[in-house]
């Protein structure tokens, strides 16, 4: 049976580093389960991410995503740009040992470490040991090259491709190649340094090497594609720049531009394996302190789509979390048949408040109490929802 949560509209009257709606009742265990290796922690908001006018992902043309859900045109944030958000956050509060780099500069990094680990390197001979712990790995540099024919410098060695690695991974890296003082590096041991000590985004959200499997990381989560409850119409901003200088007579813009955006109240959901993050952690202090970071950073993050232009940095009216002991729901479809516009706003009418002990467990936090509206959004759309969502809604 899973065990259901509910947090309030995560803390408008709490700073983030006491999000106590969420950190405080994760489980390591659901007492329920029979078995440990099926359980999933669950998180979505099954309604209320409200998002003002925005452009937070778009396309190769500039416009907002959009995908077509239930027969309408629905708002559409992509799982990468979210993923992303949330990754970026972790820097904000968590120590370097547990975050990790994306990049196909790793050479560069190398070299850093190498310089602090052994000063007396000069940068070429750290550069080029760098190269041969890469190539030990499996991992093809490409040879600098210049960028254009002027004076600008070469673009350095990198990686074929992008590369996720903790940084312990990349401090091990760097150790092996100062002990190997010129000589190979151990190929095994370099491996060996890639395929342990992963940081939390590295476990989350996996890692593939197109030629080498050994050093794939399974991702322990999933993310969906945040999508309206509604149906949208992409709208244009027409907006002109005045030129500061321009004489008093001339009154023409110095530039006109468009920028697309709409307006939307997200869907969004994302899914946790305990077990398989344990796994790739391996350590239960470290899987839990992953978890919660987890659920902070995606409930928390905002991608950073045209922020200057909209300033659209909300927070989510509810949070739902689930622990299962069977396979992941996305509960998506209780907006297939899109909300209408009543003239009430997208979140839904608020008549009562939530019940002073909700049923199943479930907890709120006391800051706010969440609101019903997308409960009874369910209720309308979908009366026969999953039937543990829909006790939720009673009050």
């Amino acid at each position: 049976m899973p065990q259901t949560y509910i947090a309030s509209p995560i803390p408008y009257r709490q700073p983030p580093s006491s999000f106590n709606g969420v950190e405080t009742f994760i489980p390591t265990r659901n007492p329920h389960s029979q078995e440990k290796k099926n359980e999933h922690l669950e998180h979505g908001s099954p309604c209320p991410s409200i998002s003002p006018p925005s452009n937070l992902n778009r396309d190769d043309s500039g416009s907002p995503k959009t995908a077509v859900y239930g027969g309408v045109k629905r708002a559409r944030v992509s799982s990468q740009a979210w993923k992303r958000a949330t990754r970026r956050d972790f820097n904000d509060y968590l120590d370097r040992t547990d975050v990790g780099v994306r990049t196909k500069r790793l050479v560069d990094l190398l070299r850093a470490r190498i310089l602090v680990l052994s000063p007396e390197t000069d940068p070429a001979t750290a550069d080029a040991r760098s190269i041969k712990t890469l190539e030990a790995v499996g991992l093809k540099v490409t040879a600098p090259r210049q960028r254009k024919a002027d004076a600008t410098p070469p673009v350095a060695s990198q990686t074929e491709y992008l590369i996720f690695a903790s940084n312990h991974q990349l401090d091990r890296l760097a150790e092996l190649t100062v002990a190997a003082a010129g000589g190979a590096v151990n190929a095994r041991e370099a491996k060996a340094a890639l395929r342990s000590d992963h940081s939390f985004d590295v476990a989350l959200f996996g890692r593939m090497v197109a030629n080498d499997a050994d050093l794939n990381v399974d991702a322990a989560c999933q993310v969906a594609h945040a999508i309206s409850t509604h149906a949208v119409a992409n709208e244009f901003d027409y907006f002109t720049a005045v030129d500061d200088e321009n004489p008093s007579e001339e009154t023409g813009a110095g530039m006109i531009g468009l920028v697309e955006f709409n307006s939307s109240t997200l869907y969004r959901y994302a899914t946790l394996s305990i077990p398989l993050l344990q796994k790739n952690l391996g350590d239960q202090t470290a899987t839990v302190r992953a978890a919660q970071a987890f659920l902070r950073s995606f409930v928390m993050s905002m991608p950073s789509g045209k922020q200057n232009t909209f300033a659209n940095g909300t927070l989510p009216e509810a949070v739902v979390v689930m622990m299962r002991d069977s396979r992941p729901v996305n509960l998506v479809g209780a907006f297939e048949d899109a909300v209408k516009d009543r003239g009430r706003g997208w979140v839904g009418d608020r008549p009562r408040p939530w019940p002073t002990t909700p049923p199943m467990s479930t907890r709120v936090t006391p800051e706010r109490q969440p609101t019903p509206g997308w409960c009874g959004w369910a209720r309308a759309q979908r009366p026969s929802m999953h039937s543990e969502t829909t006790s939720l809604s009673q009050s």
